[in-house]
């Protein structure tokens, strides 16, 4: 693919541009790895381009150079600092090194200290002329989310609830919000590694909590369940199918029947302590979780496990589904006390009721 003549530096952005929209069209897909882009270019020419593979390996800047027999004297673009330390796979600097590229540009440093800052003393220790931060604020927040993580060795978790237009939900399992609504939530589980939820839910709702989107299946997250007395019923879904997804408790149960039970299912339990004999350390699970290589969450429950979530100040991000129709019976909860608080702890927010029909999506971040 040959590249229209410019000048070099407004072409170099050009070239940054297409990796990171590379980068972009496979974010989700790459586990707990960065989705990554990689263009390779010679003499005003595109060789190749790659991203990360699904599910994180191979690398996007191996993948882009294995498809080229020769490699010298190329200019790498890459959207994040290439790797250099032994992982599961070798260093994309080795690489870089053995393939004789003659420059690289990358947007941002790797946060994942392993890499972080080393890459371009490595390559001009070779010769290899290395810039940094080449359409640094476009992939700025594309790494939003995997920057968190690597700096904090925590979960990055979403909250997500929804209500009527006179602020409650139902007690019982019925759709307060229309299709295309429910369909973003899917959209939301299948960017989640994991969804945590509390037994109330579960035992109230019956849900299935898995992503149920054409081509999606596969994605579906982890369920994570808050359940301090194994109070969860034995019937309900994520229970009886729990052998075929991943299912985790955390619990303080002594219930030696149920814990044989649940195991025999396939449940991973956790046990925990309570903080001040009441509620566990929220903060303390997440960071669970983290070294479980469940990096994203998403936080779909009530209102009491949500407001806890939101009292610590733990949700990154929160989407707040709103429909249009109004809930006046008796079985109901009002959350405006709820919607207050997410008001109270985010600097942003964003309404979005493209596609939605009558129903009304605020982002918060």
């Amino acid at each position: 693919m040959s590249l229209k003549k410019d000048n070099y530096k407004s072409l170099d952005k050009k070239i940054m541009n297409f990796a990171i929209n590379l980068a972009e069209n496979n974010k989700y897909l790459t586990g707990t790895n960065p989705s990554v882009g990689c263009v390779i270019v010679k003499n005003n020419e595109i060789l190749s381009f790659a991203t990360t593979n699904n599910g994180g390996r191979p690398h996007a800047e191996s993948i882009a150079l294995n498809k080229n027999r020769y490699n010298k004297g190329t200019s790498l673009y890459s959207t994040l600092e290439p790797c250099s330390h032994h992982g599961l796979t070798p260093p994309c600097t080795n690489a870089i090194i053995k393939n004789k590229v003659k420059k690289v540009y990358y947007s941002i440093e790797d946060k994942d200290l392993r890499t972080f800052n080393k890459t371009k003393k490595i390559l001009k220790s070779k010769k290899i002329v290395a810039i940094s931060g080449l359409q640094k604020r476009k992939v700025k927040n594309l790494y939003k989310e995997y920057n968190y993580i690597r700096s904090n060795k925590a979960a990055y978790l979403i909250g997500k609830i929804a209500s009527s237009s006179n602020l409650n939900i139902l007690k019982n399992n019925s759709f307060i919000t229309n299709e295309h609504s429910r369909r973003v939530s899917h959209i939301l589980r299948f960017q989640n590694h994991a969804i945590l939820t509390s037994y109330k839910t579960i035992n109230t709702d019956n849900p299935k909590l898995n992503c149920r989107l054409n081509g999606l299946e596969k994605f579906s997250p982890t369920v994570v369940v808050i359940d301090k007395n194994l109070k969860i019923k034995n019937n309900s879904y994520v229970i009886k199918n729990s052998k075929n997804s991943k299912l985790i408790i955390f619990h303080c149960s002594k219930n030696i029947s149920k814990i044989k039970f649940l195991k025999n299912k396939g449940v991973k339990l956790i046990r925990q302590k309570l903080d001040n004999k009441t509620n566990f350390n929220l903060k303390k699970i997440t960071q669970i979780l983290y070294t479980l290589g469940l990096h994203r969450i998403l936080v779909e429950t009530g209102k009491d496990l949500m407001t806890n979530f939101l009292d610590a100040n733990l949700l990154n991000e929160f989407y707040f589904f709103k429909s249009d129709k109004i809930i006046s019976n008796r079985d109901k909860i009002n959350i405006s006390s709820l919607v207050k608080m997410i008001n109270k702890n985010y600097k942003n927010k964003k309404k979005i009721n493209t596609y939605l029909d009558k129903d009304i999506l605020t982002h918060y971040y």
